[in-house]
């Protein structure tokens, strides 16, 4: 493991900048492949992920896992993470100065890792790092900000409740891995949308 990835993790694990140090059980830093051409940014812990120190270890993990299964992708081969690194009680939605006091984190993973794409995991994850809303109206749409391409799909816990957002994830899923392939071969693709900086 790349020895900056390992400073993170030990500067997430002991982290105690904002209350949520207080009420987790464990920190959850990012965790896969570093040399990964995909980052997977979800919102933020869970329960499970709390009690493991893991992310995306609960049944939204195992939705994950499914849709890159069904393409060939082990879950080793990629890096996944999220917005806020420890668990908001009764797992509300982290607050913006959580969300803002973490995001160093996120911003070192993706600056060591440098990924082709980053794959944005939901409304949380779309807001804290796009500025955007509405996730269901954007999602498989492809991104590009700061000569960054960011990705947009549901968050695989909504598929929980909706069982027909699993077809949804499957095949945004399917799609981001198409467009790696053809940047790793430098072939053109297509933007929806572009942010100015």
């Amino acid at each position: 493991m790349s020895q900056k990835i390992l400073e993170i993790k030990q500067n997430i694990i002991s982290c105690v900048k904002c209350d949520l140090c207080k009420t987790r059980t464990n920190s959850v830093p990012g965790k896969g492949n570093f040399q990964s051409n995909v980052i997977f940014v979800g919102e933020a812990p869970g329960r499970n992920e709390d009690k493991e120190g893991e992310p995306f270890v609960g049944v939204a993990g195992k939705k994950l896992s499914s849709a890159l299964e069904k393409i060939g992708v082990s879950r080793d081969e990629v890096y996944i993470t999220n917005v806020v690194k420890c668990r908001p009680p009764s797992n509300r939605v982290p607050t913006k100065n959580e969300r803002d006091t973490c995001q160093d984190y996120l911003k070192q993973e993706i600056s060591i890792i440098k990924p082709k794409i980053i794959c944005i995991l939901g409304n949380t994850a779309f807001n804290s790092i796009l500025g955007g809303s509405e996730i269901t109206k954007f999602r498989g749409k492809l991104v590009r900000k700061d000569n960054q391409y960011y990705f947009l799909t549901v968050h695989p816990a909504a598929t929980i409740y909706n069982q027909e957002l699993i077809e949804v994830l499957n095949g945004d899923i399917k799609k981001l891995f198409e467009l790696i392939r053809d940047l790793k071969n430098d072939k053109e693709i297509n933007i929806d949308i572009e942010y100015s900086s």
